[in-house]
């Protein structure tokens, strides 16, 4: 049978699809950008891919006929303020394409919304369920809270939070009730309510066991760690100083930290657990839940992080429409060295940024991050997924990854921080050569400005990055 997969490239899709390709489903996966695609090779005997834009119905006209079901896996919560509108106007738009095929059951991951006055995120959420449900298909809608899971959005929220500080003076919403569940859980109910008759036309929420107030997540997540950790609640605390706390402490931005805000005043509890027993699944507890995110961490095993989405900067754009670098009316910084160890070199170009930190100057970098974070931009917190493996679309601290081929020793950076410009910073291995190239387009006079202000610490900065690139030891 054939599913589609929107949202292929998100949190969720990246670790539902090899489940779908074992329980036998051939899959057609939904990306806006399929530069940004790059599944593990042995699941490419069971998928196809398709570029489409849910905000451009003609481009819907590429989803085949002979679809069976389909995941709504999508949403914009912080690509724009506008996103309300946005998504809605998408899933009419998936709605209509999807009554022009054969699909008989669509299954859409929403959240709880079920208080009276919903917040404009969870608002968002139920309209959109309301549209998809106006289709031809059976419509099954799993609503979930608060997910918990190695590189998750709340996951990392509360692991900077409880990490960094060992007092806390919170606001208010911090005794707001919700009911975590897991990742592995959500993909278990995504995957067994799938063509499931018991679950058609029917909408469910899901949620693990336990129902904690936000500082009972946070304390459970200290002992968790073994931390001891004070939380202070003051009821001063409005929702803008809210959201700027938020951002500042967190790798979250600014816009996903106001929607967070303002959703995390809304209680998100189950109404019931019978979808539990309809797909005889038993929720792990919170605890569980994090002692399995800690292990994907500890393996190195993490398989998607909400850092390496667009949302996680705040900014959209297509891979394509970067991936040539520019020369003419830019400022060029390139270097070259040759290299003792070709295949250190890489391996170490390959574990650049995050943990690892810039084999040159960390402390100026780290600089540079908070300069970026005071501005509105990413900063340095985002660090990075995986600690071995980069792959294009990924993000790498204030980065994104253009274009990433370990085999032919190219990796090619776009900046996503706050500039008055557009900078690329590259590494590409020739025979036995490490060439390194850092780009500014600069926008106007400002850009001209910035590039000859930064451009003193540039020279030990790259000179002396290059140089740790090419020695033959571990830096």
């Amino acid at each position: 049978m054939k599913v589609l997969l929107t949202g292929a490239t998100g949190y969720i899709g990246k670790r539902l699809l090899p489940v779908l390709v074992d329980s036998g489903y051939d899959v057609i996966c939904c990306v806006r950008d399929t530069r940004r695609f790059t599944p593990p090779p042995s699941l490419m005997h069971k998928i196809s891919v398709i570029e489409i834009d849910l905000l451009n119905a003609e481009s819907l006209e590429k989803i085949p006929k002979d679809i069976d079901g389909a995941y709504y896996l999508v949403h914009s919560m912080s690509a724009s303020k506008n996103y309300k509108a946005l998504e809605k106007s998408s899933a009419i738009n998936f709605k209509n394409a999807l009554g022009r095929t054969n699909a008989k059951h669509v299954i859409y991951l929403s959240g709880i919304a079920n208080e009276a006055e919903l917040s404009k995120h969870l608002s968002s959420r139920r309209d959109v369920e309301t549209e998809l449900s106006k289709g031809i298909y059976s419509l099954t809608t799993l609503r979930a809270g608060i997910i918990i899971g190695s590189g998750s959005a709340s996951f990392e929220i509360i692991r900077d939070l409880v990490e960094k500080l060992p007092i806390m003076v919170t606001p208010k919403w911090l005794n707001t009730k919700c009911q975590p569940i897991g990742v592995g859980d959500v993909i278990a109910f995504l995957i067994k309510s799938l063509f499931n008759p018991k679950t058609y036309n029917e909408n469910f929420d899901i949620g693990g066991p336990d129902v904690l107030s936000y500082k009972q997540m946070l304390l459970g997540f200290a002992k968790c760690r073994k931390l001891k950790r004070s939380i202070f609640i003051v009821p001063v605390m409005t929702p803008r100083l809210s959201s700027y706390w938020l951002y500042f402490v967190t790798s979250t931005s600014y816009k996903l930290a106001v929607s967070l805000v303002n959703s995390m005043k809304v209680e998100v509890v189950c109404r019931d657990n019978r979808i539990n027993s309809i797909l005889n699944i038993k929720p792990f507890s919170y605890q569980e839940a994090l002692n399995k995110a800690f292990n994907k961490i500890g393996n190195n095993a993490i398989i998607s992080s909400w850092k390496d989405s667009y949302s996680s900067s705040g900014i959209s754009f297509d891979i394509s429409d970067f991936i040539e670098v520019p020369t003419f009316g830019c400022f060029i910084d390139k270097r070259k060295r040759k290299m003792e160890n070709r295949e250190l070199s890489l391996e170490k170009i390959w574990s650049i940024g995050g943990e690892t930190g810039w084999y040159y100057g960390n402390w100026l970098w780290k600089l540079r991050g908070m300069l970026d974070k005071i501005a509105g931009g990413v900063g340095l917190r985002r660090g990075r997924t995986n600690l071995a493996s980069i792959n294009t679309g990924d993000a790498v601290d204030f980065w994104r990854v253009l274009y990433a081929d370990k085999n032919e020793g190219r990796l090619l950076l776009f900046a996503e921080m706050k500039l008055p410009g557009e900078a690329w910073l590259e590494f590409k291995i020739i025979d036995d050569e490490l060439q390194q190239t850092a780009t500014f387009r600069p926008l106007g006079l400002l850009g001209r400005l910035y590039w000859y202000s930064v451009f003193p610490f540039h020279g030990p900065i790259f000179r002396g990055m290059l140089k740790n690139l090419t020695k033959d030891k571990i830096n």
